[in-house]
């Protein structure tokens, strides 16, 4: 009988902790990806990953609709009016508004820190191309961090690839973004033809590394987030119209309904919220303001 009672246990250890072990999110950012370029221009790769999940085409980003307070609301869970993430130039020494939490270096908390905290043995990369977005962020919390400058991302792309593979059997987090697409709408203006070739060829490097990973086996057990920070128009952004304040934001992955498109109310400070539901994650940050749109999970 207590052979028996053992083998159970040993078995159940084993199935809960294989469970952990498979919760891995692969975040895909494409920087200044509007709604209106993701219905305009073709994307392959992209449509078959969100084919399989949950697309919403009416996210709204936080205001101001620029690059640095966004991407830290994505990672946040929380608006500058929480986070004081205002603008580009933010850096932990200095900035205007306080944010309403810190930790001991000053930084708001992160999705990275919630899982650090939270979720056993988490392996965390960060993978970027713009310089400065990594200001509002505390780097102690992440295993991998790889900076590739001039707009460049094939090299980080497979840095994040090996970091998948290493951290296999760990539960996993990466951060892959690529600002080429918000610089080809800066430097040609969104919707250009300049413009719709940085995007053509930001899918074409997503599906390379997307194929890689199903020839690793490891596709099927992964999350895929697809998340942008604002929309354009002309040259530039940071403004109120509905091509900068309406963007794509896509999951898919095991925990996730095949849904289609999603109409309901969705927020760029929803996603850190999403990641710490698929981590199994309680208690998150009192000062976290972004929901959980628990329709998309099975």
């Amino acid at each position: 009988m207590k052979k028996i009672y053992y083998a159970v246990l040993v078995a159940l250890t084993t199935l809960s902790f294989t469970a952990v072990a498979q919760k891995r999110v692969l975040i895909i950012g494409l920087d200044g990806f509007s709604a209106e370029g993701f219905k305009a221009i073709k994307h392959p790769n992209i449509d078959k990953m969100v084919a399989d999940g949950v697309l919403s085409l009416t996210t709204r980003p936080v205001m101001p609709s620029v690059t640095l307070p966004n991407w830290t609301s994505h990672l946040t869970g929380s608006g500058p009016e929480e986070h004081g993430v205002t603008s580009n130039s933010w850096t932990v020494q200095k900035h205007e508004l306080q944010a309403i939490e810190t930790d001991q270096e000053g930084y708001y908390p992160s999705i990275f820190k919630v899982l650090k905290e939270k979720v056993p043995n988490v392996k965390i990369g960060y993978y970027y191309n713009w310089a400065e977005l990594i200001n509002s962020i505390n780097r102690k919390y992440l295993d991998e961090v790889s900076f590739e400058a001039n707009d460049g991302y094939a090299s980080n792309y497979q840095k994040a690839f090996d970091f998948v593979v290493k951290h296999k059997n760990e539960p996993t987090l990466v951060f892959l973004y690529n600002v080429s697409t918000d610089h080809a709408g800066h430097k040609y203006k969104w919707m250009s033809p300049e413009y719709v070739k940085a995007v053509e060829e930001a899918d074409v490097a997503i599906g390379a590394l997307l194929d890689k990973l199903r020839d690793a086996k490891l596709y099927s057990g992964t999350h895929f987030i697809l998340m942008t920070d604002h929309g354009g128009i002309g040259n530039g952004h940071g403004g109120t119209s509905m091509n900068e304040m309406q963007v794509p934001w896509a999951i898919t992955g095991p925990q996730i309904k095949k849904r289609g498109l999603m109409t309901e109310p969705n927020s760029n400070k929803n996603t850190a919220l999403v990641i710490a539901h698929i981590f199994g994650c309680k208690d998150l940050p009192k000062s976290w303001t972004g929901v959980v749109p628990r329709s998309i999970f099975k």
